[in-house]
């Protein structure tokens, strides 16, 4: 039986119990293993126990998964020797067998399984309620009655956007001082569709391109799965790090700079114009671009030091999205090029995509120009204000710190143990954390963790929290 009190967490128990089974042929080739919840049902566990294990021996290729069958033993599974006596003695098990990393894949599908209906630390979103509003099913009626449903639904949008949205997004780009014209906008599905585009367009596999580090699991696993070369920059209060990019343009002429000017992801940090000005400068002396991620935008204030507002989208390329403050449903996010980077960006969006749904950008359009988004991102941003001190005095009362002053929706602590250790027991206590290890593009052990203020202001979670620490 799968038991609390092992040394080893109940992920890693059903993972090495299933992969027993796979390996000594009780579980054949071909095989189908059962369900995510008939499995959590048969061992007493959390469907997300469940995710995770299996997780793990899609890692170890012990099992394959099938789009919407499920997961199935591999042919090509390694197999134990069956002709040992029966008296042998088992396998010895590496040392850190029950340390397996989580990775960004992990992380993106527990926001589609979560452990369970408790708040979830590591998650990267607001709580639903925080999202409820009013003024987007009233935008939304407006885009469906039937004559305009008949207009949006039965032809192709325009490639690049609805105009509309695009006139939109320009005028409110104006209010942080980002010069873009509509016909420097092009819409996409995401904001990490965007990031997509960008990369697609001006890079190919291998290429060397520096990102922040710490930064954002996902873009780390998607520039890795496109073949890139990447260069880790570390990320300073400030800004980057001047000396490391500057000997990195001179050993490899990078292509592309990644960078989260403003509210950081996960350290919450913001740059400031002198290291905004040396940054451009770098760009400039050694040819590279720079794709400005400002996913957090809408929690920021305007004044905010922006590269793309002191380049005026020379070098620079915005990238931004409503999921995190809006809709994440909706999926729509943009970006604003050079002028003569446009035309390509497009080109890529298309072959990938065609075109974009134009009814949520036209509902999204109708949003920013009553200034419903912007009265909703003001309500937001008081109350994560009063939900970030809440979290900060927990967590500094339980023993841990701040590795860099608490801003914005994200906080990065130090927990004083093993963090991937961490993770896996405290799914099995129902709860998600984000630990470091995911924000450094080679995944070394580490005893931070990034959690979400909105989600982590529960005394209940801190003391799970401070229990299982002091276990490990």
């Amino acid at each position: 039986m799968l038991t609390r009190t092992s040394t080893q967490s109940l992920t890693g128990q059903l993972a090495d119990r299933l992969a027993e089974r796979i390996r000594t042929r009780l579980l054949p080739p071909g095989a189908r293993l059962p369900s995510v919840r008939e499995c959590a049902r048969q061992q007493g566990v959390s469907p997300y126990t469940v995710v995770a294990a299996y997780d793990q021996l899609l890692a170890q290729g012990l099992v394959e998964a099938r789009r919407q069958r499920g997961f199935y033993v591999r042919d090509s599974a390694p197999v134990q020797d069956q002709r040992a006596p029966a008296n042998a003695a088992p396998l010895a098990k590496p040392m850190m067998a029950s340390r397996v990393p989580a990775d960004a894949s992990s992380l993106i599908r527990s926001m589609f399984h979560r452990p369970s209906d408790k708040p979830q630390p590591g998650m990267g979103l607001f709580p639903p309620d925080w999202m409820t509003s009013t003024f987007m099913p009233t935008a939304v009626r407006r885009m469906t009655s039937t004559a305009a449903l008949q207009e949006l639904s039965l032809q192709y949008g325009e490639p690049a956007g609805d105009m509309g949205l695009r006139r939109s997004l320009s005028q409110k780009l104006v209010g942080i001082n980002v010069p873009a014209s509509p016909d420097q906008i092009i819409t996409t599905i995401g904001a990490t569709h965007a990031l997509d585009v960008v990369s697609r367009t001006l890079l190919r596999a291998g290429d060397p391109v520096m990102v922040e580090e710490p930064g954002w699991a996902l873009e780390f696993a998607r520039l890795e799965a496109l073949g890139m070369r990447i260069l880790p920059v570390p990320r300073r209060a400030d800004g980057p790090d001047l000396e490391v990019m500057a000997q990195y343009c001179k050993l490899h002429s990078p292509k592309l700079f990644v960078s989260v000017s403003v509210l950081h992801n996960p350290t919450g940090y913001s740059l400031t114009p002198g290291s905004a000005h040396r940054v451009l400068k770098l760009a400039n002396e050694y040819d590279f671009h720079i794709v400005e991620d400002d996913t957090y935008s809408h929690l920021a204030p305007e004044h905010a030091t922006r590269l793309s507002a002191l380049d005026g989208l020379q070098r620079t390329i915005y990238v931004s999205g409503f999921a995190k403050i809006l809709a994440p449903n909706w999926r729509i996010g943009f970006l604003a090029a050079p002028p003569a980077l446009k035309e390509r960006m497009l080109e890529t969006k298309l072959l990938a995509t065609l075109t974009s749904p134009t009814l949520f950008e036209r509902a999204l359009s109708w949003c920013i120009d009553q200034g419903q988004l912007r009265r909703h991102s003001e309500r937001v941003r008081i109350r994560l204000d009063g939900a970030r001190a809440r979290t900060v005095k927990l967590a500094m009362s339980h023993g841990c710190t701040f590795a860099s002053e608490p801003a914005g929706l994200f906080g990065w602590v130090d927990t004083g143990v093993d963090t991937d250790a961490m993770t896996q027991r405290m799914l099995d206590e129902g709860y998600l954390l984000a630990p470091g290890s995911l924000f450094h593009a080679r995944r070394p052990p580490s005893t931070m963790m990034r959690i979400n203020f909105a989600t982590s202001q529960d005394a209940t979670f801190w003391k799970v929290f401070s229990k299982v620490r002091s276990e490990l």
